[in-house]
């Protein structure tokens, strides 16, 4: 059984120990600091008589460490030290987690956590909703406010039935017996949590919400960055801001409305572009080689689905297909109905000799090339090993 110096003092990051196990790189200690994660916050890392704890693990009553490459034995005496930096890094992160879900939660009633997810390199939760901006932005005013006031960060136990009385936010299915620990910041926010947290939020130094990106099934995961780090990459958002704005030539509070109207803008001539490239394809004269149609065009790349419909046409019609699109650099598509044609072998024997690469079946390939200006002659080798290939066709 480890004593786990954690849960009554998570300011503490050096300490004495004795080894109570030593099973290959996990050993075992009668007393430890290191937490070894939980709540979505990642385990600590450290030394332990000068070797990298790499990872720290809870098995039973017991807490074991990595220390690869150790000779420690059992009855061992260690001095152990917790990297603080990370530590309390983490301990940050996790309490301005709890603030920042709780101001969600104000904005979005209806809201639910996912997960969260609190490392050194990467701090979100995920929710299980898309949230606008303007609501983050709020919640993240809300918990900036918090931290400003630097509230009091306390931890308490109560049973389930307590905590559901005082209206704890929990998820009662992850608990275990009928203990809650409950970590309660100022009047602000009171939730289930066993991880370890800060305790004044003015330690916290600030929180900026930077990033939003679908979890899939999950919902979305909303990023953010705390103390120096949140400063450096607010600033470094504004300023992308600014010369966004002076390129776009809007004024600072129109942006968000002149990047709307770019937007439905280029949807418009998208499509534009897309019906143009369809009237192209749908008009194209085939070239007849030993009875088999040959359509061969030079294209915009501007819709790759319309391209390759195209060319699954003209293959299930027995004919043969090549397409080249050009942008800043060249794609080239090539589709066969007949087996004489394999679109692979000649695709990429063609590509090769042209700096690019390709691959696929022999009745459709795909290759590319960076330097789009060899489109022509890529064109006219492409035809004339075709050509090749149809004269001694055998379907």
């Amino acid at each position: 059984m480890s004593i786990r110096i954690y849960e009554r003092d998570a300011y503490v990051a050096e300490f004495e120990a004795a080894v109570t196990d030593a099973d290959k790189e996990w050993i075992g200690l009668d007393i430890t600091a290191f937490y070894p994660g939980g709540g979505g916050q990642t385990n600590d890392t450290g030394k332990i008589c000068g070797l990298d704890v790499t990872d720290v693990k809870a098995n039973g009553d017991s807490i074991l460490h990595k220390v690869p490459g150790h000779s420690l034995k059992k009855g061992d005496t260690v001095w152990c030290s917790v990297d603080w930096t990370r530590r309390y890094d983490l301990m940050k992160g996790h309490t301005a987690e709890h603030l920042f879900f709780g101001a969600l939660k104000h904005e979005v009633p209806e809201i639910n956590i996912v997960k969260i997810f609190i490392s050194p390199e990467s701090k979100y939760v995920t929710v299980d909703r898309d949230v606008p901006w303007d609501v983050i932005k709020n919640a993240q005013t809300s918990v900036n406010a918090s931290i400003r006031d630097n509230l009091s960060v306390t931890k308490s136990t109560m049973s389930k039935d307590d905590a559901d009385t005082d209206g704890v936010r929990m998820k009662t299915e992850r608990i275990d017996g009928d203990l809650v620990t409950v970590v309660e910041i100022g009047d602000v926010d009171i939730a289930a949590c066993s991880g370890i947290h800060v305790m004044e939020t003015g330690e916290i130094g600030a929180l900026f919400a930077d990033r939003k990106v679908s979890a899939g099934k999950d919902g979305y995961e909303i990023h953010f960055r705390v103390g120096d780090d949140a400063v450096i990459r607010s600033m470094e958002l504004a300023n992308v801001c600014l010369q966004t704005v002076e390129i776009i030539g809007s004024k600072t509070e129109d942006a968000v409305k002149a990047a709307q109207n770019i937007k439905n803008d280029l949807a418009a001539r998208t499509e534009q572009l897309r019906s143009a490239l369809l009237h192209i394809i749908s008009g194209l004269q085939p070239s007849a080689v030993n009875g088999t149609p040959v359509f061969s065009a030079v294209l915009p790349a501007n819709d790759r689905t319309v391209i390759t419909n195209a060319a699954e046409r003209i293959k299930n019609e027995g004919g043969v297909s090549v397409f080249l699109t050009i942008g800043d650099t060249l794609t080239a598509y090539m589709s066969s109905g007949m087996k004489s044609v394999d679109c692979a072998v000649i695709l990429k024997d063609v590509m090769t000799k042209n700096s690019g690469k390709a691959g696929g079946k022999a009745d459709f390939a795909q290759g590319g090339s960076p330097d789009a200006s060899k489109a022509n002659g890529i064109m006219k080798e492409l035809l004339r090993r075709v050509e090749r290939s149809l004269e001694q066709k055998i379907n």
